[in-house]
């Protein structure tokens, strides 16, 4: 994958190196259910933690320094992510709407407050609504090649947009469509929010080269890459993993096969039409 010499933003914030923070209203139970949660269900952990202790339950809060890194860990992300908002700010123009970037995307070691409770670093990279923020620690990438068997930087790459399709799914009200129709189940709204966010991937993958003149780009062998990732972090996968059996009432973010085939589906169309998991029964 092509990505050095692509235009960055310095939407990052950078909390690494500034310790672990106090689990504050959520509980040290609430965390333990949590990774509980995302290890052995696949459960998003802003769902088990704002169950726990509500949205927005308090923990203490760190200021990151915002702006750009100079570390090359640091550096790719600022490039995925600017170029992901690249490719969405030309899509939202034609539908006569307003794409805004996330207010950040959060760089943290082991653990850091969040507008959604206590962000934890074995939760693996999350989406906050409620501050409009991605939080990821960079150790996730050691978890995502060897645990998940999915390396390189496209399968990097891949995990940013898919938490930037978060983002603008938040913009577009889609999280509140998904939370009406409940959390948990193989056709469930958080099933086809994640699904979607993986078509909105590949939305990105498609248009990435195009947007930055050639200085962020895919060749096939990355989208290759990008659909180990999306199949690595299937409920089903994840659940074998576990020693557990396949769940799929259990399921919150959908089968390898499902995610695979939602990622491709944006990746060939290029086109966010195309990702209209809430309006099809064929997931």
């Amino acid at each position: 994958m092509r990505w050095q010499g692509g235009r960055q933003s310095g939407g990052i914030e950078d909390r690494r190196g500034m310790g672990s923070v106090g689990v504050g209203g959520v509980g040290v139970g609430g965390v333990v259910l949590a990774l509980i949660g995302y290890f052995v269900f696949g459960i998003s952990p802003t769902t088990t933690l704002n169950a726990v202790g509500g949205a927005g339950a308090p923990v203490e809060q760190q200021q990151g320094v915002q702006g750009r890194v100079s570390d090359s860990a640091g550096q790719f992300v600022d490039v995925v992510s600017t170029n992901v908002s690249d490719v969405w700010t030309p899509i939202f123009r034609q539908e006569n709407r307003s794409y805004r970037p996330p207010a950040a995307v959060v760089l943290y070691t082991q653990s850091t407050g969040t507008g959604c409770g206590l962000g934890q670093s074995a939760m693996g990279p999350f989406y906050c609504p409620s501050d409009r923020k991605i939080y990821l620690d960079l150790a996730f990438w050691d978890e995502l090649a060897g645990r998940f068997g999915a390396g390189g930087d496209a399968a990097k790459a891949y995990v940013i947009a898919h938490e930037m399709g978060h983002h603008v799914q938040h913009l577009l009200g889609a999280d509140e469509t998904a939370q009406r129709m409940g959390a948990r189940g193989a056709e469930s709204g958080s099933v086809r929010l994640e699904l979607q966010a993986d078509c909105y991937a590949g939305v990105w993958a498609a248009h990435a080269s195009a947007v930055s003149n050639g200085q962020v780009a895919l060749d096939p062998s990355d989208i290759e890459d990008g659909l180990r990732a999306a199949a690595a972090v299937g409920d089903d996968t994840l659940q074998k993993q576990t020693g557990g059996r396949v769940a799929p009432d259990s399921f919150t973010h959908g089968s390898s096969a499902q995610r695979t085939r939602w990622f491709r589906a944006g990746a060939q169309s290029g086109d966010p039409a195309a990702c209209d998991t809430f309006g099809t029964d064929q997931l």
